[in-house]
């Protein structure tokens, strides 16, 4: 007696008929086989025989006439497609209704391509690129203008402001004095080299000083009290005759009145108010 042969699915034998062997070794009939591991296609619904071919897409299953185009119907077993909302759209279709044209090329922006939007108008990777160095210019900063975009190391060579000093580009903050542009680290004390940003100064012969170094080289000194007058500090100077006093010093010889806003007589190298030039 011969050993049994069966379909491990409806039991009935497999002797003299097509069967197929599962993943676990187990011979099924085509009927059982087909019904127990081949897949409903998502399109029709009918089973997707096991000679024939299957496509699967997004976790779903179809014959491979069932798999088209919603719009033209074209088959998409060998075509490119995209998914838009629930339809599957050939690539064709998809670009007659849905992309982009660029607007350096003037060339539709494929599906799945890389691209770049910028003000509601759209770019392939490739075509968006510097003004300045023509490179693409892809996820980097740049700078739009009137008849294009640059780069931001283009945009700072052609357009930023430079140091009046180290003639290097400001990219940020810097100094503005008599309309020139200085990095703060280069507007310094023409004397000591001290940054002046932010502090008191002066200048003398178009260089800037500090305060302390201006005192020390240019200031005149008070005829009153033989200290530096500069104008700073301690506030307005008086001047007569090439000579200078603090508005505090500016009093009479004599009697030491402030000749501040009243008339006052010089003599020799004296200066009195009225009543001690009436007694000299």
């Amino acid at each position: 007696m011969s050993e049994r042969f069966d379909c491990a699915g409806c039991k009935e034998s497999l002797y003299g008929r097509k069967f197929i062997q599962a993943e676990d070794g187990a011979p099924h009939c085509i009927p059982c086989y087909n019904k127990a591991f081949t897949h409903a296609c998502a399109e029709c619904k009918e089973l997707i025989q096991h000679n024939a071919r299957e496509l699967c897409y997004d976790d779903r299953h179809y014959h491979e006439q069932c798999l088209r185009c919603s719009r033209c119907g074209r088959s998409l077993a060998d075509e490119r497609f995209t998914r838009h909302g629930t339809a599957l759209l050939c690539n064709a279709c998809f670009c007659s209704e849905f992309s982009s044209t660029c607007v350096a090329c003037s060339k539709t922006i494929q599906p799945g391509s890389r691209k770049l939007e910028y003000q509601g108008r759209t770019w392939h990777e490739a075509c968006f690129v510097c003004l300045g160095c023509q490179q693409p210019i892809g996820g980097k900063a740049f700078v739009p203008d009137d008849d294009g975009h640059y780069c931001g190391p283009c945009y700072e060579n052609k357009f930023a402001p430079r140091c009046t000093r180290c003639k290097q580009v400001l990219v940020t903050g810097g100094v503005t004095y008599r309309d020139e542009a200085w990095h703060r680290h280069c507007f310094v004390c023409a004397g000591c080299g001290v940054e002046l940003a932010g502090k008191q100064f002066t200048t003398e012969e178009d260089s800037p000083y500090c305060v302390q170094c201006f005192t020390n080289t240019y200031a005149r000194k008070c005829e009153g009290c033989s200290e530096p007058v500069t104008g700073f500090g301690e506030g307005k100077f008086v001047s007569f005759e090439e000579r200078h006093w603090h508005q505090t010093c500016f009093a009479c010889s004599r009697c030491s009145a402030s000749l501040l806003g009243v008339g006052f007589f010089p003599e020799d190298d004296r200066i009195l108010c009225r009543d001690c030039s009436t007694l000299s």
